[in-house]
């Protein structure tokens, strides 16, 4: 781990993957997990020479809490970090909670972003014509009633709910129960709520009770998001949402996949981020599944 200071005077937790003086790769991770949430097979990363860079979001593992930032907040961390590594144009994915931070940094930073891609992640609370929470297991359905109080409301409410990860629902089991998958998860967990919640309480705030604080609509570089048809953590309407507003984007919705699909359409996204349309030509990659252009 290293650490990088911000022009606030705080610290973000950074650590890398993959192959050293590989292509830079950044990937944000959902919540509550943190730096050392990552796919758990470092042969995806090194296998396209990607040099991978994590960071816990502030309040998360080693990096300073931000009450009250906004997810475009966190694109300017993004651009931090990539400072102080010396990266100028690269490209960037989120997954779950992630997601809209990585099209935050695309919206953001038009000039620095190669590509972006999300995985089974939200849209705005305040998508115009989307009905939020409609087909979302309960307990995300309790905390976006809750996100719409303040935030000490979430720190009490996720706070008599933090034992342990989110309970997802059973069909997420076949993905989540993969020795190599839960044992990192367990480990980012415990990482990333290892100084307290206040991280976890301040995503929850950014993504699920207030505005975003840009337009995915301005996004110009292209965009690949991937979801899962049978995803209840998040429904796949908020992907169709994104799709249908980011100009650029191209929507890849898998049938028989959950939430944790992400795992597996993971080599796909990467093979895309660094190589393009090529990745999506012809039949389908391992891991994607139908393709719904938007």
């Amino acid at each position: 781990m290293r650490e990088v200071s911000t022009a606030d005077g705080r610290l973000l937790a950074v650590e890398e993957w993959g192959v050293p003086d590989g292509t830079p790769v950044f990937s944000l991770h959902g919540s509550p997990m943190g730096r050392l949430a990552r796919h758990p097979d470092d042969s995806v990363f090194t296998g396209l020479g990607i040099r991978l860079i994590t960071f816990d979001r502030p309040g998360f593992g080693g990096s300073t809490p931000r009450p009250g930032r906004r997810v475009a907040d966190g694109a300017d961390d993004i651009a931090v970090v990539a400072d102080t590594l010396g990266f100028d144009r690269f490209a960037v994915y989120g997954v779950s909670g992630g997601g809209p931070h990585a099209l935050a940094f695309a919206a953001r930073h038009p000039d620095r972003v190669t590509r972006v891609a999300s995985l089974a992640a939200l849209a705005p609370r305040d998508a115009d014509g989307l009905d939020w929470t409609a087909g979302m297991m309960d307990g995300n359905v309790r905390s976006a009633a809750v996100a719409l109080q303040d935030r000490e409301a979430m720190a009490a409410h996720l706070g008599a709910n933090s034992s342990g990860p989110p309970r997802l629902p059973v069909t997420e089991a076949a993905v989540l129960t993969r020795p190599e998958i839960s044992a990192m998860l367990a480990a980012a967990y415990a990482e990333a709520v290892r100084p307290g919640i206040d991280g976890w309480v301040d995503d929850v705030m950014a993504l699920f009770g207030n505005p975003w604080g840009f337009d995915p609509a301005t996004i110009t570089a292209p965009v690949r998001l991937w979801h899962g048809e049978l995803d209840q953590v998040v429904p796949a309407a908020h992907a169709r949402w994104l799709g249908a507003r980011i100009p650029t984007a191209t929507l890849i919705v898998q049938p028989d996949a959950g939430h944790a699909g992400h795992f597996d359409a993971t080599p796909a996204t990467l093979d895309w981020l660094l190589n393009g349309d090529r990745a999506l030509s012809g039949t389908p990659m391992p891991g994607t599944g139908l393709f719904e252009g938007v």
